[in-house]
């Protein structure tokens, strides 16, 4: 993936992570150029996101300030590391889970 490429697709790949709204914002407008640097960014937010619900509901049943704000903690520092990975070009896959996310949304290019 050349220098270009990165540029042309930080953007989206910037706005996959800020909200879930953004994950379908990035791959919708990404759908005529193509960039790969912008899909793998999607791929790994939107994996993230769904993560993020699924545990919070589950989080969201203990009565526990502990299990709650680790949970925070857990994905906040995540949020950010895809982020920076975003700003700085890389294609830095999220840790525990990132590989599991680009192999199940393969399909998404």
């Amino acid at each position: 993936m050349n220098n270009q490429t990165v540029q042309e697709g930080k953007t989206y790949a910037i706005v996959a992570y800020l909200t879930i709204i953004g994950v379908l914002i990035s791959y919708f407008m990404n759908q005529e150029e193509k960039n790969e640097f912008t899909f793998f960014h999607v791929r790994q937010s939107l994996g993230l996101w769904l993560v993020y619900f699924i545990l919070g509901y589950i989080v969201g049943g203990f009565d526990s300030w502990m299990i709650t704000y680790s949970f925070w903690i857990f994905f906040s520092v995540l949020f950010i590391y895809g982020i920076i990975g975003a700003l700085t070009g890389k294609l830095h896959k999220l840790p525990l889970l990132g590989d599991l996310f680009q192999k199940a949304f393969k399909s998404i290019q």
